[in-house]
């Protein structure tokens, strides 16, 4: 579903944030990405979606590749991807309901969603995506009067209204408490289960990363080091992804987060 070719991006102060990057991930997989800070973990998520540009290689999302594409082919292509960031990304002064619609952006003319007349099967899909992650109680509030955990709920409603096919979700769960962690991290996967939607997190959590994924891709200075699944996640081959420890690698991550 998402192929990336010898992919590398070189920022302009010649930092290498990738460095020749050759991944394929299935339809249907839960991958989680692990690494320090600075490891190329949010670089890849946003060169997946093109949020960056990268400087050499080639990224393919169902067989197109959104490298060489432009203009409505890169809105269609994007269209199927779902971003959730740590921060949530919400227009803290509309309601819910207007943020979760934002994920019908790509489907309509900017006239129509700029004064926001949404046909009757995008509202449904709006109520439908709160409904699955619980919140639809919460339409008509504003953002700002939400819990964090809940701003990040209506988050993965805005994508699942998005009819996205793939979500990257860049380290969701880092600015939540763990009672709210564990409410987001179930969302996801149950989404993933039920709706075979594939997903990539990146995470400095070791535990949750072994608790949800089905896969686990290690990075170390822009680089794969470890690529395989939950079982051949050992202590050690954690230390290897983070060059020290596996204790100290999570207590580093706390002290970030």
């Amino acid at each position: 579903m998402i192929e990336l070719h010898n992919v590398t991006k070189l920022y302009p102060n010649g930092t290498k944030g990738l460095n020749h990057i050759d991944l394929s991930i299935y339809e249907g997989e839960f991958v989680v990405i692990v690494g320090l800070s600075g490891a190329g973990k949010s670089t890849l998520l946003r060169s997946i979606n093109r949020l960056h540009d990268i400087s050499e290689g080639d990224i393919l999302i169902n067989g197109q590749s959104i490298t060489k594409a432009h203009g409505k082919q890169l809105r269609l292509i994007r269209r199927s991807i779902g971003m959730i960031f740590q921060s949530f990304n919400l227009v803290k002064r509309s309601s819910v309901l207007r943020n979760v619609l934002a994920g019908r952006v790509g489907y309509h003319s900017t006239l129509r969603t700029w004064i926001g007349r949404f046909p009757e099967r995008d509202m449904h899909l709006a109520f439908e995506a709160l409904n699955r992650v619980n919140i639809a109680e919460k339409a008509y509030s504003r953002a700002d009067e939400l819990s964090g955990g809940q701003q990040q709920r209506v988050a993965i409603a805005r994508v699942l209204a998005q009819e996205a096919t793939i979500i990257l979700a860049d380290e969701p769960v880092a600015s939540l408490d763990p009672l709210t962690t564990k409410q987001v991290m179930d969302d996801l996967k149950k989404i993933n289960q039920e709706l075979g939607i594939t997903t990539i997190v990146n995470l400095h959590d070791v535990d949750l990363a072994r608790q949800y994924a089905t896969r686990i891709i290690g990075l170390r200075a822009g680089e794969v080091v470890f690529d395989g699944p939950v079982a051949e996640a050992t202590d050690e081959r954690f230390a290897e992804i983070y060059g020290r420890p596996i204790e100290e690698a999570e207590l580093m991550g706390a002290k970030r987060e």
